[in-house]
């Protein structure tokens, strides 16, 4: 096991305490966890690239460790009224959606392959930025329109990045239609 891999296991252990401090409404505690994960994802990255410590577990490990806490969080967070539900159900269905898109492609016999996009990586920034932001609330408060501000931000660009998804699924459903066509051309 690779040095990123344990930092990555490291945030998903840390993933349940995060959630105790929620539960509780400890958020200073909470926040502190979760800004050591946030920190943690751009250390494992870091190393992995630095010293070519790359690992196909790695590529699993690691946006799931990012999924298992912004998912939690976002859910806590809307049960405890701190975030709006509206936002939790938007970002949760994304990454419904691409799971059940990334099943069906490999149900299908398709070769999926997810990189993640540039817009994919922002809306993943920003929504850790929505949850930082609303767990610092209590010390460092801003206007309510910066909060109305950056949740419409974080669904816009939650819904984008589903829709760039969907694109990318349906154009190696497109591609396979039409690699399935020259093979049997080529075969007839």
């Amino acid at each position: 096991m690779t040095i990123p891999n344990i930092v990555t296991a490291a945030r998903i252990i840390m993933a349940p305490i995060f959630i105790i401090f929620l539960i509780n409404d400890q958020l200073t505690s909470a926040l502190i966890v979760f800004l050591v994960c946030v920190a943690s994802d751009g250390v494992d990255g870091m190393i992995a690239r630095l010293f070519n410590q790359k690992s196909k577990l790695g590529s699993y490990l690691d946006p799931l460790a990012d999924k298992l806490l912004l998912v939690t969080a976002f859910v806590v967070l809307a049960v405890r009224e701190y975030l709006p539900a509206w936002l939790t159900v938007m970002v949760i269905s994304r990454d419904v959606l691409i799971l059940l898109g990334v099943l069906v492609l490999i149900l299908n016999g398709f070769n999926v392959n997810i990189k993640p996009t540039v817009l994919s990586k922002l809306n993943t920034c920003f929504q850790f930025t929505t949850v930082i932001a609303v767990l610092s609330k209590a010390f460092l408060p801003f206007p309510g329109a910066f909060y109305s501000v950056l949740f419409y931000t974080t669904a816009i660009l939650t819904v984008s990045s589903g829709l760039d998804y969907m694109r990318y699924g349906f154009r190696i459903v497109g591609e396979g239609s039409t690699n399935s066509k020259e093979k049997s051309q080529k075969s007839g």
